[in-house]
């Protein structure tokens, strides 16, 4: 079994590496002015954010491995383990980490909008990757971050230390937007993939076995993460991929009306356990119920 560092607070994986932990919420890491260092496999009880341009082959986060060496931010959020299992040796590793424990935003706007950064919950090939320039915008934070830490406790210091998360998690935001953007041919193609497995879970008839299908699905068959490809789809479209789903299922829907007219039957043949949870759907979805679109016919 895999030696895991539990990581409860920042200070545990400051402490691991041999960084200097002076609070106990919100820890920095310049690994060029510790390293070598120590590895460890992790169960993070925090969130972090990991800016690195050289790192070993073999260091993973989650199921993934990290295999990308030029200008990279990977994020992980409590719950998640990453990194790689202690080998008793240290190794060359540069760039930047903030760690922060969910109290130091509690009780701010961040504490119900963090969850809106999705990108806590991409895989390890999902990663961002930064021109020099934005590079040097997240190191920049980092030093501040880090001076804050270092100037001493006063009743403004929480405000400020949140601010500067609250910028970071921000310019990471405007990032990856440039980076889907840049991805319209490889995002092109996700649609299609997508669309494709779309037709083919029904014409099989795979709902009838496993019900209606769902975003993990569709995530799982092309290796991403349901975040990832959420905001790949909702990018490309302008939808999320969960309405593109029903959007699908409401056009099979429409012409299995028709031609039946038995409403009961289609929601089944579609992987409906319930037909009344079919008429919800199609109406939210088409406007009316089936029942009425049936009429209108």
């Amino acid at each position: 079994m895999a030696n895991i560092l539990k990581v409860n607070k920042p200070g545990d994986y400051l402490s691991h590496v041999g960084a200097e932990s002076r609070h106990p919420l919100i820890g920095v890491i310049e690994f060029d002015k510790i390293s070598p260092i120590p590895q460890s496999l992790n169960n993070y009880g925090v969130y972090g954010l990991f800016m690195h341009t050289n790192v070993p082959n073999d260091l993973t986060y989650g199921c993934g491995k990290y295999d990308y060496k030029s200008g990279t931010l990977i994020c992980v959020a409590p719950g998640q383990i990453g990194g790689r299992e202690d080998r008793g040796d240290l190794i060359e590793i540069d760039g930047w980490a903030l760690l922060f424990h969910p109290d130091i935003i509690k009780g701010s706007h961040l504490e119900n909008d963090i969850r809106n950064f999705s990108f806590f919950d991409y895989q390890v090939n999902e990663a961002l990757h930064m021109s020099e320039d934005e590079r040097n915008i997240i190191a920049s934070i980092m030093r501040h971050i880090q001076m804050e830490i270092e100037s001493g406790n006063d009743a403004l210091q929480k405000n400020i230390l949140v601010g500067y998360i609250d910028a970071m998690l921000n310019y990471c935001q405007r990032f990856y937007n440039r980076q889907f953007s840049m991805r319209q041919a490889e995002n092109s193609d996700i649609l299609i993939r997508f669309n494709a497995l779309l037709s083919e879970y029904f014409e099989t008839g795979l709902q009838t076995d496993k019900g209606l299908p769902g975003v993990q699905y569709f995530a799982d068959k092309m290796n991403m993460s349901p975040n990832y490809f959420s905001d790949v789809i909702k990018r490309y479209t302008g939808d999320n991929a969960s309405s593109l789903i029903r959007g699908h299922i409401v056009r099979l829907a429409k012409n299995a009306l028709k031609s039946s007219g038995n409403i009961a039957q289609v929601a089944y043949s579609l992987g409906f356990e319930y037909p009344q949870h079919f008429t919800r759907m199609f109406k939210k979805q088409a406007g009316m119920t089936p029942k009425q679109y049936l009429k209108n016919q």
